[in-house]
């Protein structure tokens, strides 16, 4: 099964600083639910591609304009607990869009928030990992970043904290401030 996600940046114009826009999911899903993510999921068979899968998904999830969206990558995708591909498409919007979760799709309780990418590069306060087993004998490392917005604590964690830090790497062209992946 494959899936894409829209990984929306935007620069801050008072801060110049880079942001990825998340969301948190409803807490009345049945899957996923209360979980930090980007927009996405599995792709349509009328989709063409993981760009027109995560455009889709983010039109549908935030009411976000695909004309709005500058698309500037696709990385290689990353594989789920549950075994999805799922490819993530890295995209820039302008500053100041304004985002409205669909009712339908959100059961009301969605929330999107925005955090510094050069968080998911720093081991301070509010990061923790630890060492899991993916599959029998294959060793994983689950990044957790705690961040507050608005008042408001997120915990990103799991594939998107995963994503996030590749994307991070790549756009700030340095090595995250702690160790990404487990010994051996």
């Amino acid at each position: 099964k494959f899936a894409a996600v829209l990984v929306p940046l935007f620069e801050d114009p008072a801060s110049g600083e880079v942001h990825v826009v998340l969301n948190q999911r409803s807490s009345k899903l049945n899957t996923h639910s209360g979980e930090v993510c980007f927009p996405g999921g599995k792709r349509d068979p009328a989709d063409a591609d993981d760009i027109a899968t995560a455009l889709r998904e983010a039109q549908e999830e935030l009411s976000l304009d695909p004309a709005a969206v500058r698309v500037v990558a696709c990385l290689p995708p990353f594989l789920s607990k549950h075994l999805l591909s799922v490819t993530p498409v890295v995209g820039v919007i302008p500053p100041h869009l304004r985002f409205s979760p669909n009712p339908s799709e959100a059961r009301g309780e969605e929330t999107v928030f925005t955090v510094p990418l050069r968080r998911f590069l720093e081991a301070g306060p509010g990061y923790s990992s630890k060492d899991v087993e993916w599959q029998p004998g294959v060793p994983y490392r689950l990044h957790y970043f705690d961040y507050v917005h608005r008042g408001t604590s997120y915990c990103i964690w799991g594939l998107t904290a995963g994503m996030l830090i590749v994307i991070a790497e790549i756009a700030f062209g340095r090595t995250p401030d702690f160790q990404p992946n487990p010994p051996n």
